[in-house]
C-alpha cells in the first residue's frame, strides 16, 4: 500500500524522447480514491490548526533564505468547512472569470542580495484569488492575508478611510498607525513607471482594473512589509481606498508578475531575481512555501527557458511544444502552443488560474486519449466547466494513465495523479482537471502546479522544475 500510495507524488522530469520506460507504471499513475475522497471533509479541529500553522514562519537551514509556510485556502474559513461541493462550484465560476479577465488583457480590452520568504494560504473560502500570502504591512507591522498573482504587478492592500472596501479576514490597514508610510510625490520616478497614474493634491494616485472586472484605487506609497523576522523597506504598495471585485477575505495582492512594478521586480538585486513557491495540495494537513532569494534555487531542479511577450510583460510565458498521455505522444501540433512575433498564442504559468486551459483542438485531442486509457472506469456526467467525470465512489485505488507536458527546451514534466483527476463533491465524482481555452492561449494552472517545487530565476531567465516533491 504504501508503495502504490508513493505514486500519488510522483513527478517525472526527463529528456524529451525518454521513451514510455521513463513513465512510472509503464505510463500510469495509481489514484488513491479513499484519501483524496476523505480530504473533501475536514473537520473544524483540523482547519483550526491550518490557521494555527499559517501564522509559522521559519529560516531555511542554509539562513540564506526566509520561506513562509503555503496553506490552501480552506484553512482560513472555519465556517465553511463543509459544503465541498459549493466550494468547488465557486472556484470553478472565479476560474472562469479569471481566464476571460486574462484573455481581454492579452488582446488589449480593458487592462544587495537578500533572502527570505512568507507563508501562503489558500484562500478558497475567502473569496478569488487561490492562494494568500500572511506578511506584516506597516511600522509596528499589521498581519494582513494577501493574494499572490504571478500574472500581475500592483502590491495593494485597502486602506483607511475606505470609501468602498469589501469584507477582509483582518482589520483594515491604517496608514495613520504606520511611522513608516510615505506618500509618493506625482514627479516621482515611480509614478511614472505606473500605466494609469493621476495626480491629486500633489500625491500620486493608482488605479487598477483587473479583467474580471475587479478594481482597486487609491494613493501609492512607500511602506515596509514583514516577512517571519525579515523586514523590506521602501516598496511601493497601492493604498487602496475604493476597492472592488473577486479578493473578499484578503487584505489586498501581492503582485508576483514579471513587471517592474511586482515585488520581486521591485526588489531586484536585492533577492537576485530569484523566487519559488510549493503550493499546497488541496484539502490536505500539509503546508507548501513562498521564498524569495537566491537560496530558494534548488540544486538538481530542471530548468526550461521563460519567453517574454511586450504585449504582456507581467505574465510568465513557457515553450510548450506538445503533450503526452500515458506515455504517448498526443497528436497535437507544436504551432498551436507557440507564443507569434505578435504577442499571440503562448502559454503561461499563472497561480491565479486553477484549472489548465489549452485551445479546443488541443484539448479534446488530450482529453481523448485520456479516455482511452481509462475505458472500465465508470463514467458520471458533466460537472461546470469539466465534461469528462467518472464516479469512483465504489473504489479505493485506481489505475489512471499519465498527463505530460513536452517542453520546447527538451525536458518533459509528468504531473502528480491528484493533478489530473479532482473530486468535485464528497461522494466520489472525480473529473478530468482540464478545459478548453476560448481562445488561443494556454494556461498552465494551479492545479497542475499543486505539490511540485517551481522556482523562477528571473535575472536568468528560467523557470524550474523539482527536484523534490512538497
Amino acid at each position: 500500500m504504501v508503495a502504490l500510495v508513493a505514486l500519488l507524488i510522483v513527478v517525472v522530469l526527463h529528456l524529451h524522447g525518454g521513451g514510455a520506460s521513463s513513465f512510472p507504471a509503464a505510463g500510469f499513475h495509481i489514484l488513491n480514491v479513499r484519501e483524496t475522497t476523505a480530504s473533501t471533509k475536514l473537520r473544524p479541529s483540523e482547519i483550526t490548526g491550518l490557521r494555527q500553522i499559517s501564522k509559522v514562519a521559519d529560516q531555511g537551514d542554509d539562513g540564506r533564505r526566509w520561506r513562509l509556510k503555503l496553506v490552501h485556502r480552506d484553512a482560513i474559513s472555519v465556517g465553511n468547512f463543509s459544503g465541498y461541493h459549493r466550494r468547488f462550484n465557486e472556484r470553478m465560476k472565479r476560474d472562469k472569470r479569471r481566464v476571460e479577465g486574462l484573455t481581454r488583457r492579452l488582446t488589449g480590452v480593458g487592462y544587495h542580495e537578500m533572502d527570505f520568504g512568507s507563508e501562503v494560504v489558500s484562500g478558497m473560502n475567502e473569496g478569488s484569488g487561490e492562494y494568500f500570502v500572511r506578511i506584516g504591512v506597516g511600522s509596528p507591522p499589521r498581519d494582513q492575508y494577501m493574494v499572490i498573482d504571478s500574472g500581475s504587478d500592483i502590491v495593494w492592500v485597502q486602506c483607511r478611510p475606505c470609501s468602498q472596501c469589501y469584507h477582509q479576514a483582518d482589520p483594515v490597514f491604517d496608514p495613520a498607525a504606520s511611522a513608516s508610510f510615505a506618500g509618493v510625490a506625482c514627479d516621482s520616478t515611480l509614478c511614472g513607471r505606473l500605466e494609469n497614474a493621476k495626480c491629486h493634491g500633489g500625491s500620486c494616485h493608482y488605479e487598477v482594473l483587473y479583467g474580471d472586472g475587479s478594481y482597486t484605487t487609491g494613493t501609492l506609497a512607500l511602506e515596509t512589509l514583514t516577512f517571519g523576522s525579515t523586514t523590506v523597506t521602501n516598496v511601493a504598495i497601492g493604498c487602496g481606498h475604493k476597492n472592488h471585485g473577486l479578493f473578499v477575505g484578503a487584505s489586498g495582492l501581492l503582485g508576483l508578475g514579471g513587471g517592474s512594478m511586482s515585488f520581486n521586480g521591485q526588489l531586484g538585486g536585492q533577492t537576485g531575481g530569484a523566487f519559488g513557491y510549493c503550493l499546497v495540495t488541496r484539502g490536505t494537513m500539509s503546508s507548501g512555501s513562498l521564498s524569495f532569494g537566491r537560496g530558494a534555487v534548488p540544486v538538481g531542479a530542471v530548468w526550461i527557458p521563460l519567453l517574454r511577450n511586450p504585449r504582456a510583460p507581467s505574465f510568465y510565458y513557457i515553450g510548450l511544444a506538445g503533450l503526452g498521455v500515458g506515455g504517448v505522444t498526443v497528436p497535437v501540433p507544436e504551432a498551436m502552443f507557440r507564443l507569434t512575433e505578435l504577442g499571440d498564442g503562448g502559454t503561461v504559468m499563472d497561480t491565479g488560474t486553477a484549472v489548465t486551459r489549452f485551445p479546443n483542438a488541443a484539448y479534446q485531442a488530450l482529453r481523448n486519449a485520456f479516455i482511452a486509457g481509462t475505458v472500465g472506469l465508470p463514467r458520471a456526467s458533466s460537472v461546470s466547466i469539466f465534461d469528462t467525470c467518472y464516479d469512483l465512489s465504489g473504489f479505493e485505488l485506481v489505475r489512471v494513465p499519465t498527463v505530460s507536458f513536452y517542453f520546447s527546451s527538451g525536458p518533459v514534466l509528468t504531473v502528480p495523479a491528484n493533478n489530473i483527476l479532482i473530486p468535485v463533491d464528497e461522494v466520489g465524482t472525480y473529473c478530468f482537471a482540464f478545459a478548453p481555452s476560448s481562445s488561443g492561449l494556454s494556461i498552465i494552472g494551479n492545479i497542475q502546479q499543486e505539490g511540485i517545487q517551481i522556482t523562477f530565476d528571473a535575472a536568468n531567465g528560467f523557470v524550474g522544475f523539482g527536484p523534490i516533491t512538497c
